[in-house]
C-alpha cells in the first residue's frame, strides 16, 4: 500500500494550504480544484483536477460542454488541451489562487505526488542497488492460468510490460521458457514467493513494488504509462 493510501481527505492538506484556491472540494479520499491549461491557438482548457494521496493525479476535463474526456493524467490533459510546448505539465497545467493562475509547481498540490515519485526513484532497490521489480503474473488465455514473469533485466520487464497489454496473452506467447497450457500451474504457496529481497513472502512494499523507473518503462512504448513517465522524467 502506497504511503497515505485511504487517507481522509481532511487531512492531506491544511485548509490554510487550499483556501483561496478555487472550486475547492473535499471528497472521502480526495481533493479536487478547478484546474486549466493554456493554448495560444485556443485558449484555456479546464477541468477539474483531483489530488489523492496515494500520489494520483485526475482531471476531469470540461474544455467543452461536450467533452467526455475523465480521468486525464495531467499529460494528457496537456496534450488534450492543444497547448503548443507539451511535455512541461507541472509548469504548464495551473489552478486559480486569489483569482490568478499558478502552475502546479508552485503549490502544494503536488506534494504526494512528489512523495511517490521520489519513493519509486529511490526506495525500491536491492541490495546491489540497482532498482528491485518483484516477480509478476499474467493469465493465459486460453488455459486462464497464472505465468509467472521474472522482472530483474530491461529485457525481462519488457516482455512483462509487452505481455500486460496483450489482451490475448497465451502460454504460447512465452519467450522467456518453455511453457504451454499444458504445464502445472504454481502452487499457492510458490506463488506467494514473489522475489522481494527484504522478504521472501512479501506482499508488496516500497523495496519491491516500483511506480515507474527507467528499467521497467519504455520511451517507444505507446502506452499512455510510459508516456508519462517518458514526459515526466524531462519535466
Amino acid at each position: 500500500m502506497a504511503d497515505g493510501e485511504g487517507q481522509d481527505a481532511t487531512s492531506l492538506f491544511a485548509d490554510e494550504e487550499l483556501c483561496e484556491m478555487s472550486g475547492l472540494k473535499r471528497g472521502t479520499d480526495f481533493v479536487e480544484v478547478m484546474c486549466g491549461c493554456t493554448s495560444h491557438r485556443y485558449g484555456d482548457a479546464v477541468g477539474r483536477l483531483r489530488v489523492f494521496a496515494s500520489g494520483d493525479l485526475e482531471i476531469s476535463c470540461d474544455c467543452t460542454p461536450g467533452c467526455h474526456e475523465d480521468k486525464l493524467t495531467p499529460a494528457a490533459f496537456e496534450k488534450h488541451s492543444g497547448r503548443e510546448t507539451a511535455r512541461k505539465w507541472k509548469s504548464n497545467v495551473w489552478v486559480i489562487v486569489k483569482g490568478d493562475k499558478v502552475p502546479l509547481s508552485k503549490t502544494v498540490l503536488l506534494k504526494y505526488y512528489n512523495q511517490v515519485s521520489k519513493a519509486a526513484n529511490g526506495s525500491h532497490k536491492g541490495p546491489n542497488g540497482r532498482p528491485c521489480h518483484r516477480d509478476e503474473f499474467v493469465h493465459c488465455k486460453r488455459c486462464n492460468k497464472e505465468r509467472r514473469f521474472r522482472l530483474r533485466t530491461k529485457e525481462e520487464c519488457r516482455k512483462y510490460h509487452d505481455a500486460v497489454r496483450n489482451p490475448n496473452w497465451k502460454c504460447s506467447d512465452s519467450t522467456f521458457e518453455r511453457v504451454t497450457c499444458d504445464d502445472e500451474e504454481e502452487r499457492a504457496s510458490r506463488k506467494a514467493l514473489r522475489g522481494c529481497s527484504r522478504s521472501p513472502s512479501c506482499r508488496g512494499c516500497t523495496t519491491c513494488v516500483c511506480f515507474g523507473c527507467e528499467t521497467c518503462r519504455f520511451s517507444d512504448c505507446s502506452c499512455q504509462t510510459c508516456i508519462d513517465f517518458t514526459h515526466n522524467s524531462k519535466s
